[in-house]
């Protein structure tokens, strides 16, 4: 019998740890019932779905998923889409709460949120501990990274995306390297970042993805542990304290097939979420869901096909550069360049355009509605217009993003509030 890949070898010997507590506070209203990486995207999934899905993809099949702020809603997709690992098969998605096993306080801050799991991790012994964050959207095999970092000789390995200088500034923590992709210095959202060597446009922004050898990973959280001046965060701690007596390295994520900057997204603002889920809605899109060679996994329902009907001058059911999930019925009405999750209702004479509906939206008959994001089990009420008219959006209590997206939820409709 032939050995193991060493490829594979790195992927059994590694836990990942998925940092999923964050609230996303500039989706406001969006988040209000959920964490961020609860939030519904592409027409089926939750944010959660792709680094867990990267996971499995990668051969990453031992994951603990970190929960903290409002994460009922999340708890339950993990139990229902994720719990059918094998423990005995040296497999499992494990929710790990916060639940002041090293202190009294809740997690405090990214890096303490692995040192009050370090009994679960060391139960576990692996020898690389990987640490995600859980609120992106990218597809990416882990095991790439994995190899790099092996054989580099680092302690630690930071994943950062090449991102012009313009869009850096006073957003992303960013890497100062040398010619041997070793770090050696940090600015944390800096406005005028540090280009890279050789690509003065450029500079390399964390992906809040780490590599850690589990030994060093203990030894540097019990230490930060023991800082009272300490944030208790990678970013503004762990990293700074080590690159000046460790080897902490870079890698740049990048496509595979071009080799250019890879599909990234934060989706972290109403209006990054609404534009993230337009671009799915291609022909082409960057972010290819349809690929058989790397599936996304999430939880679905038992849902019948999407249901047209009705085909008249004036009330055809019809759909046009749409993505329409199982479940929903656009009865008489017009759907254009639009995201519709499961079990959306869309009644006669109504429009829905440049729009993304969330699952159980009930739209109503000559309704008109363009650019809106709606949460979770709205009922729009007949004959409502939105999006056509900035001041009376705002003045009906409805969030509208500089750029002119408007977010409708549950309580801005006067509806019961309360589910995610």
């Amino acid at each position: 019998m032939k050995g193991r890949s060493p490829r594979s070898r790195l992927t059994r010997a590694t836990l990942a740890l998925i940092l999923a507590g964050g609230r996303g506070s500039r989706l406001y209203e969006l988040t209000n019932w959920r964490a961020k990486p609860a939030l519904y995207f592409g027409g089926k999934y939750r944010i959660i779905d792709f680094p867990l899905s990267n996971c499995v993809n990668s051969g990453i099949r031992r994951i603990g998923v970190l929960t903290q702020y409002k994460a009922h809603s999340l708890v339950r997709h993990l139990v229902r889409g994720w719990s059918h690992f094998k423990k005995e098969f040296g497999e499992f998605v494990e929710v790990l709460p916060a639940s002041q096993r090293y202190s009294d306080d809740w997690y405090q801050g990214t890096a303490d949120a692995i040192y009050q799991n370090l009994d679960i991790i060391r139960a576990e012994q692996p020898e690389f501990v990987l640490i995600l964050s859980g609120d992106h959207v990218y597809k990416m095999d882990y095991s790439a990274m994995l190899m790099d970092f092996a054989k580099s000789g680092a302690d630690m390995t930071v994943c950062c995306l090449e991102v012009p200088l313009e869009e850096a500034a006073n957003a992303f923590g960013v890497m100062q390297i040398d010619e041997n992709n070793r770090v050696i210095g940090f600015e944390e959202k800096p406005a005028a970042p540090t280009p890279i060597p050789g690509n003065e446009s450029h500079t390399l922004a964390s992906m809040g993805n780490y590599i850690f050898r589990t030994e060093f990973l203990f030894e540097q959280l019990i230490k930060d542990s023991r800082d009272p001046a300490s944030s208790h965060d990678f970013g503004n701690d762990i990293i700074p304290s080590l690159i000046d007596d460790h080897h902490v390295r870079a890698y740049a994520f990048r496509d595979e097939e071009t080799g250019e900057r890879a599909y990234w997204r934060d989706v972290g603002t109403l209006d990054a979420f609404w534009q993230a889920n337009m671009e799915l809605i291609s022909a082409e899109p960057q972010l290819n869901l349809y690929d058989p060679n790397w599936n996304f996994w999430t939880y679905q329902e038992q849902l019948p096909p999407a249901k047209f009907v009705f085909d008249y001058d004036d009330r055809r059911g019809m759909a046009v550069d749409s993505m329409v999930s199982g479940g929903c019925i656009i009865s008489g009405a017009v759907v254009r360049h639009s995201l519709l999750f499961s079990n959306v209702r869309v009644r006669s004479y109504s429009t829905v355009e440049d729009s993304v509906i969330l699952p159980g939206v009930d739209i109503g008959r000559r309704c008109h509605l363009k650019n809106v994001v709606v949460d979770r089990g709205c009922w729009i009420p007949d004959g409502m217009v939105i999006g056509h008219d900035r001041e009376q959006d705002i003045a009906s209590g409805f969030r509208v993003s500089g750029t002119g997206k408007v977010l409708v939820t549950r309580g801005m409709l006067g509806q019961p509030e309360g589910y995610a």
